[in-house]
């Protein structure tokens, strides 16, 4: 998943995107403890996604944030 697209994404869907990452990466992890991943970089990828979307979620939540105290200022 590109940034581009990440950035597109609403909050719900970036959590929701999120969750089903996590997910998908602990079955990546589960099969390759059990026998060798055809690709390894695939784990790689995945953690990858992951820390993208956490970066906007994480980015997103600063924004807001910040809007909220120059409101108040």
């Amino acid at each position: 998943m590109k940034n581009s697209e990440i950035i597109e994404l609403s909050q719900e869907e970036l959590t929701a995107r999120l969750k089903e990452e996590k997910a998908a990466l602990n079955k990546l992890k589960f099969a390759h403890a059990v026998s060798a991943v055809e690709n390894p970089n695939v784990i790689k990828a995945a953690r990858r996604n992951i820390a993208r979307i956490a970066t906007e979620v994480s980015k997103r939540k600063n924004e807001a944030k910040s809007q909220e105290t120059a409101s108040e200022a």
